[in-house]
């Protein structure tokens, strides 16, 4: 269950290596009550973005990251932050669509649907944070 900024109780490793436990679902999940309680309808344009946009990111970070490592989700001011972070200090790349092969759509299907991107290197990984406009 979300805390009261709409982050996961477990949504940031405390140390070592160990992954935080949350899957896409369960961030959509978290995603779609947070949008709720703050008026957004789940049939909108606008909340279907941020659910697909929560979707990638944490996808992302559990298959090409080495594991989710942060999830942190708030709303100030009308605007959704989305925080992700992974084990991986590789940044995402664009990759070609190839026929024959799967993928490759996500994220550039996340810096369409967002209004700002932007990627903090850690040690230890990076947190990537999207930002949406709900109205």
């Amino acid at each position: 269950m979300p805390a009261a900024d709409g982050a996961p109780r477990s949504g940031r490793r405390e140390g070592g290596d160990q992954a935080i436990a949350v899957t896409p679902a369960a961030a959509r999940r978290s995603v779609g009550e947070l949008l709720e309680r703050a008026g957004v309808s789940l049939n909108s344009v606008v909340a279907a973005d941020a659910l697909m946009v929560t979707t990638e990111l944490v996808t992302n970070a559990l298959r090409h990251g080495g594991g989710l490592t942060l999830f942190r989700i708030a709303i100030t001011d009308n605007v959704l932050h989305l925080s992700v972070g992974d084990a991986s200090s590789l940044a995402p790349a664009l990759r070609p669509p190839s026929p024959g092969r799967l993928g490759g759509y996500g994220w550039p299907l996340i810096q369409q649907l967002a209004e700002h991107v932007g990627i903090t290197a850690l040690p230890d990984g990076k947190i990537i944070n999207a930002v949406l406009r709900l109205a």
